[in-house]
């Protein structure tokens, strides 16, 4: 519960903080990937990113934690998550108008 906690928050920051900013589609993908990929094919997504193998490392321990979260569960993540970048999304179009 404290890691999808900490998702839902680091997405909050990213995307409805006070110079709203349309999230970039890298993180959208990434945040689909962690919840979804199993860890072999999570690995070569990593790959996209320029980091440390200790960077790496420390994102596929945390992974490896939430792989344990139920299919439904994680879903629910994705959804809520999904909603927040939307409504992220139609606050930035709205502003501009």
């Amino acid at each position: 519960m404290r890691l999808s906690l900490s998702g839902l928050l680091v997405t909050l920051a990213l995307c409805c903080y006070e110079a709203n900013a349309v999230v970039c589609p890298a993180v959208l993908t990434d945040f689909a990937a962690f919840l979804f990929l199993k860890e072999p094919a999570y690995k070569i997504e990593l790959e996209r990113f320029p980091a440390p193998p200790e960077a790496y490392e420390a994102k596929l321990e945390v992974k490896r934690c939430t792989d344990k979260i139920s299919f439904g569960n994680r879903l629910l993540i994705s959804k809520a998550l999904g909603k927040i970048v939307l409504k992220c999304a139609y606050n930035d179009i709205a502003s501009l108008l």
